[in-house]
Formats: structure tokens, sequence, C-alpha cells
């Protein structure tokens, strides 16, 4: 009985921390707000799919993973400006990654959605999901892997 009493408790702790977690993210206000037939109507269904039910498309399938020109990264929902292109790497994960945001630009929250805490990563105007960040990334610079879904972006070259 002393057992199933501590599960019980350990459950509802855990239920009570995921509840608390998604109605802060969905307490956030960003500055361009859509419902969900608007944003169905300006994205792909894969975009949707990463962008607004936080998503994630296969590794290796993105054609802006192996993009090495020069411009900017912008927000596949809004345009907003998230990445240079300076500032990608390959990490060999199968996902752009990047070792630095474009300050302002992405907001952060933590996801347990895995059962671990993970930093995740949304555009800070529109509230799409971007990916996440890890300190794996190059010791030489930041040590931060931003690793970022390719649906979730699109690329400006320079000019």
């Amino acid at each position: 009985m002393k057992h199933t009493t501590y599960i019980l408790i350990l459950f509802l702790l855990f239920s009570c921390n995921g509840k608390a977690q998604k109605n802060e993210k969905e307490a956030e206000i960003f500055k361009i707000s859509k419902t969900e037939a608007e944003w169905k109507t300006i994205l792909t269904e894969e975009q949707f799919y990463v962008l607004r039910k936080a998503g994630t498309e296969r590794p290796f399938t993105s054609p802006l993973n192996k993009n090495y020109e020069k411009g900017i990264y912008t927000c596949a929902a809004c345009n907003t400006p998230l990445f240079h292109s300076e500032t990608k790497f390959d990490s060999g994960t199968g996902w752009p990654s990047f070792d630095k945001e474009i300050k302002g630009s992405v907001a952060f929250s933590t996801d347990y959605d895995l059962g671990y805490a993970r930093t995740e990563e949304h555009c800070a105007t529109c509230g799409g999901h971007l990916g996440h960040v890890f300190n794996d990334g190059p010791k030489n610079t930041t040590g931060k892997r931003h690793c970022i879904n390719g649906d979730a972006l699109n690329f400006i070259p320079e000019k």
C-alpha cells in the first residue's frame, strides 16, 4: 500500500509539471499571432508540423543542412532573421546547426517531452518551434549547437 501511494504521488507530480509547462507556453504572446487555420494556409504541411506542432523533421532530409552559401536564415513562418550563415557549421547530426542566434530573434523554453530537460528554441516574433540548443557546439566559438529544423527556415542568399 505504501509503495502504491509513493508511485501515485510521483505520477501526480510529473503530470502537474507537464500541464503547468504547457499552460506557460500557451500564455506567451508573440508579435505575430494567427489561428491554426491561418497558419495552415501560409505554411506547407511539413512546416506546419515543425513550427506549430513542435515536430521534428527526419535528419539529413533538409537541403539547408548542406547549404554553405553566404546569407541569412529566417523563420519560415514570419521571415524574422534568426541566424547568419557565418555561424552555421556541420555538426554531423543531419540538421542545420548554428553556434549563435541573432540577438533577440529567438526565445527559449524548457522542454520535457523526452522525459528530461532540453532547451527548446522558438521564433521570438511568431512563437514557431525551431529546434533545440545544446552545449556540445564548437569550443572555439560559443560552445553552443543550435540544432534547427530546416523546415522552420528560409534562406536568403547574400547579394
